[in-house]
């Protein structure tokens, strides 16, 4: 799995993500609330364990404001603030588990894996939209307005990765691994191209730009 861990103490937050990865995920590990959030926002991870009490920006607000924003990513919270109401709060802001410190690292695990094997709380589409585009995710069938657009199949699959991601920065190497499958960066513009062949289908053709380049950054769609 892809874990982000937001932990601001260097001992434990060095102990869980070495632990996380020798049992084989991908762990970031990022010890400031702020630049957590910005992480956690825009991009994909199948866990995130934060601490509650973080510089810039504590955990409970990391988490209200990615609950706030649809993001259902699931939430260990891990503090050394053990108190019942303590415990409310973190749950009552959207937390899925919450562990206290001292802890021992094959609990973290097994809470870890209890909640990757959670049914993930999504509606099942049927449809993305942004704006007057429509994808069918059935018909595999993308129109904007009454016009019909005929895509191929790796425009379809990065069209389909930015509007479930909808108003996030998806970056290079995200496009890549999502659409290509490409976990190291091969020095090459396939990105570039097929985003400037997907806009010239997506938006040339229209009076409004969905797909919006943010410099240094990526791309991503706006409404």
């Amino acid at each position: 799995m892809k874990i982000l861990v937001i932990e601001d103490d260097a001992t434990t937050g060095d102990y869980v993500a070495h632990g996380l990865r020798e049992e084989g995920h991908l762990v970031d590990l990022l010890t400031n609330g702020r630049a957590g959030l910005i992480q956690a926002s825009t991009a994909d991870y199948d866990i995130l364990v934060i601490d509650r009490m973080l510089p810039e920006l504590d955990g409970l607000s990391i988490v209200k404001t990615l609950r706030g924003a649809k993001n259902l990513t699931p939430v260990l919270f891990l503090t050394s603030l053990g108190g019942v109401d303590d415990r409310i709060d973190g749950l009552n802001a959207g937390a899925d588990d919450y562990l206290i410190k001292p802890f021992a690292f094959g609990e973290l695990s097994a809470r870890v894996a209890a909640l990757a094997r959670r049914p993930q709380l999504k509606e099942q589409e049927n449809a993305l939209r942004a704006g007057d585009l429509t994808m069918d995710l059935i018909r595999r069938k993308v129109t904007r307005g009454a016009v019909e657009i005929d895509l191929l199949p790796r425009e379809f699959a990065l069209l389909e990765h930015l509007l479930r991601r909808k108003n996030r920065v998806q970056t290079r190497t995200m496009l890549l691994e999502a659409v290509w499958d490409i976990s190291f960066d091969p020095q090459t513009n396939v990105v570039e191209t097929h985003v400037s062949r997907l806009r010239a289908k997506v938006d040339k053709p229209f009076d409004t730009d969905l797909i919006k380049t943010v410099r240094g950054a990526g791309y991503r769609i706006e409404e």
